[in-house]
């Protein structure tokens, strides 16, 4: 699984970050079965950098913890016709992740749990919005949180 990891940070990110990042990443590809040459963007940022883009993008003027733009969504109309071969030749990519690690530290702190398993958490939950799943419904939402809860056991980062 092919991941590309942007450091945004002021002075936030570490090197053991973009460690877990990739680890984690690959791991939630593993458990969904996805093929190897899926491709998701992970950008790690600070408040600022991420307060602009959920203004921009959701019209909300504060920091948040964790975005994610899928690059396909169920939306018919915006397909883009190809041919099937070309299509199998071509990596999946399944969009951005963005998350704030000022947020990841402020949400560890107030959780008084593990920076390691606050980033973890913004990661899988980011990377599983990304494939589909959303907490919109509560049958939605416990499959969704169910499945982050095995992904962060599997890895170690269990609550």
């Amino acid at each position: 699984m092919d991941l590309e990891l942007y450091d945004q940070t002021v002075a936030g990110a570490r090197t053991e970050d973009l460690q877990l990042v990739r680890e984690l990443i690959a791991l939630a590809g593993k458990t969904l079965k996805l093929r190897d040459d899926t491709e998701v963007s992970v950008t790690l940022m600070n408040n600022d950098a991420i307060q602009k883009i959920n203004e921009e993008y959701r019209g909300v003027d504060r920091p948040t913890d964790v975005i994610s733009f899928a690059m396909h969504d169920d939306d018919e109309d915006d397909l883009i016709v190809m041919d099937p071969e070309m299509a199998a030749e071509m990596p999946l990519n399944l969009g951005d992740i963005m998350i704030s690690v000022d947020k990841v530290d402020e949400q560890a702190a107030f959780l008084k749990h593990s920076r390691e398993r606050e980033l973890g958490y913004l990661v899988v939950h980011g990377f599983l919005h990304l494939n589909g799943y959303d907490h919109m419904q509560p049958a939605d939402e416990t499959a969704m949180f169910a499945l982050q809860r095995k992904i962060l056991d599997a890895y170690g980062l269990k609550k």
